[in-house]
């Protein structure tokens, strides 16, 4: 996909899969934590009100909507991860594995520890 789009661009924008049925509605982007490209969609898939994690590479714009170059129900099995949190490089392992997407070690950064957690209670450092 255009790596210089504005990912808040996407927002809002319909997904369809590779034989053009609707997917849902991109409700989220999520960025690679070592590039800042936009490298995840999260797509609102409608009747379970569920979102569909969907990767933007290879996928493309086609007439100001996603295309997505996999079929709806490989689309909809994706691993559910909930939106609004960091994706972990193991979610995203999961969905490289998915969709049967090449995971290049190189270009992969080494994991990091998931910063969103905060100190347990009673654990204060004295």
């Amino acid at each position: 996909m255009q790596t210089d789009i504005d990912p808040r661009s996407l927002i809002g924008r319909k997904a369809f899969d590779r034989a053009g049925t609707k997917i849902g509605t991109i409700d989220e982007v999520y960025l690679d934590d070592a590039t800042g490209v936009p490298e995840w969609a999260a797509v609102r898939t409608g009747l379970f009100s569920r979102d569909a994690f969907v990767p933007l590479e290879p996928s493309e714009l086609v007439e100001g909507a996603l295309r997505v170059p996999f079929e709806r129900a490989l689309i909809k099995d994706a691993p559910d991860f909930g939106v609004g949190r960091h994706l972990s490089p193991e979610q995203e392992l999961q969905l490289y594995h998915h969709y049967g997407l090449d995971v290049g070690t190189s270009a992969r950064p080494t994991p990091t520890p998931d910063r969103d957690f905060g100190k347990v209670a009673g654990t204060e450092e004295t």
